[in-house]
């Protein structure tokens, strides 16, 4: 699928192992779920570029460039199973993240399990109205 937009401009202004690695983990993102929507968020004076964010139903994930690594970020990362310790990063509270750095070999298929288990567990938070007000009134 070819994408255009606020991410490939965000990748082009990187032009160093930061912006590829970006690129690897937006493919990994996608492939781990085409229906994810993208775009750059955050842009701020300390982050001039912003933000890469990664959403089906809710935020899944952010993507990150640091001056030594770039961080993909999951808010929801304490409660996503993680049996491959992907987690490197942001270990306390409810966010998790991994910090990728150069030349760092990634596990894609552990990461894409992680990416997954981020958008079901968005969809199981989005559950129809009527199925929210039934399993309340049964209690």
């Amino acid at each position: 699928m070819a994408r255009s937009g606020p991410v490939d401009a965000l990748i082009a202004k990187t032009p160093d192992w930061r912006g590829a690695m970006l690129a690897k983990l937006r493919k990994i993102v996608h492939d781990a779920d085409p229906e994810i929507a993208e775009d750059v968020k955050w842009k701020r004076p300390s982050n001039p570029l912003g933000s890469a964010v990664w959403a089906h139903d809710g935020m899944v994930c952010l993507g990150i460039i640091l001056k030594e690594r770039v961080r993909l970020s999951f808010s929801a990362g304490s409660s996503l199973p993680d049996p491959k310790k992907l987690f490197n990063a942001q270990l306390l509270g409810k966010s998790r993240a991994i910090d990728v750095s150069q030349n760092e070999k990634l596990d894609e298929q552990a990461l894409k399990a992680i990416v997954k288990a981020a958008v079901g567990h968005n969809l199981a938070k989005t559950r129809p109205a009527k199925t929210r007000a039934r399993s309340r009134s049964t209690k």
